[in-house]
């Protein structure tokens, strides 16, 4: 049966995959780990040639067609735009980071020859006792800069370590699991949600359940910056589930302990007829669920449909507080995801 012992599977997974640095672009090692941890399951996973990994759930072949399960494992970040004069950094983002929020994290950068080098992200003239305008200035990826751990004082000295522009810059994630069943960190959206379709594939096979209809799940690598569910949709699929992060925030009934079902996004309606499915396997399964509007998201689903997919879409995954942030999760919300999975293939 599907116990709560397979949302703390997850949540173990979850904080190996959050250990692993994967900005959009810099996505090899996190899909190759998941690609593995899939296949040790019994599963077909392959790399795709965009660098995501498609792994079959394995099912039977139903005349509702078959359902593509899609969560991303690349993260926010940062790229390398500048080598300033007095050796310090300036970024870019990657997908939606922001300074303001990034600022005094603890960073690596991955260079191109393989070496990780450690830095912080600081505003410019970052000392309170020196710099008169430091609560005024607006914090941007111009004002701010990653503070190498290294003694340079110059572009000479810091490309002599091997860094140049274009160079990734990985946040650290900083993930704790509280003893009351809290997660917290960077890039919960979406490895949290990566590592419920592992604990859910886990179920099946610990279960030898033949799924109902022919299943795949899809962890892409570019969700992060618009395109990631944009290839690869197996043949015969007819429906779309993006398992990704659930918003908690003012106006929304989703919790950190809740499962979210999302009607409507900043891209439109999510499908009627697999949302109301999807509230119909909440209720079967009696996991705890909210049904939220999001108006500044977007998902992998959607990805699919702007591809000229011909699919309907839905969208549903664990209340994430403080998103794009350092985020907050709890693994209820890791269980009631799992329950609603359950609920909406009926086994």
């Amino acid at each position: 049966m599907l116990n709560r012992s397979y949302a703390a599977y997850a949540t173990e997974k979850a904080v190996s995959l959050l250990a692993i640095d994967s900005p959009t672009g810099y996505t090899k090692a996190a899909a190759e780990w998941v690609r593995a941890e899939f296949a040790a399951l019994g599963y077909p996973a392959e790399i795709t040639v965009k660098g995501g990994v498609m792994i079959d759930l394995g099912g039977e072949d139903s005349p509702e067609g078959g359902l593509l399960l899609a969560a991303h494992a690349d993260t926010l970040g940062g790229m390398v735009a500048e080598i300033k004069g007095n050796g310090r950094l300036r970024l870019t983002n990657l997908g939606g980071m922001k300074a303001d929020n990034g600022e005094t994290e603890n960073v690596r950068v991955h260079t191109r020859s393989g070496r990780v080098i450690e830095g912080t992200l600081q505003l410019c003239n970052a000392s309170v006792h020196v710099n008169p305008g430091y609560s005024s200035t607006n914090r941007t990826f111009d004002t701010t800069e990653v503070v190498l751990d290294e003694d340079v004082s110059s572009a000479a000295d810091t490309r002599a370590l091997g860094i140049e522009v274009g160079d990734i810059v990985a946040f650290e994630p900083r993930t704790r699991v509280t003893e009351s069943g809290y997660i917290k960190s960077r890039f919960l959206d979406d490895k949290l949600s990566v590592a419920i379709l592992l604990g859910f594939a886990k179920y099946v096979k610990d279960e030898a359940i033949t799924l109902p209809r022919r299943t795949y799940v899809h962890i892409t690598v570019y969700e992060e910056v618009g395109h990631g569910c944009a290839a690869s949709c197996p043949a015969g699929v007819t429906e779309g589930i993006s398992v990704d992060m659930g918003c908690v925030g003012s106006g929304l009934s989703c919790t950190e302990r809740t499962v979210s079902i999302c009607a409507k996004d900043s891209h439109g309606p999510y499908s009627y007829e697999v949302v109301g499915k999807l509230i119909e396997a909440a209720k079967r399964e009696s996991a705890d669920y909210a049904v939220d509007i999001y108006p500044m998201y977007g998902s992998d689903v959607e990805a699919a449909l702007s591809a000229g997919y011909d699919i309907r879409h839905g969208l549903i995954g664990p209340g994430v507080y403080a998103s794009h942030g350092y985020e907050r999760s709890h693994v209820d919300g890791v269980w009631n995801t799992m329950k609603v999975l359950k609920g909406y293939l009926h086994i």
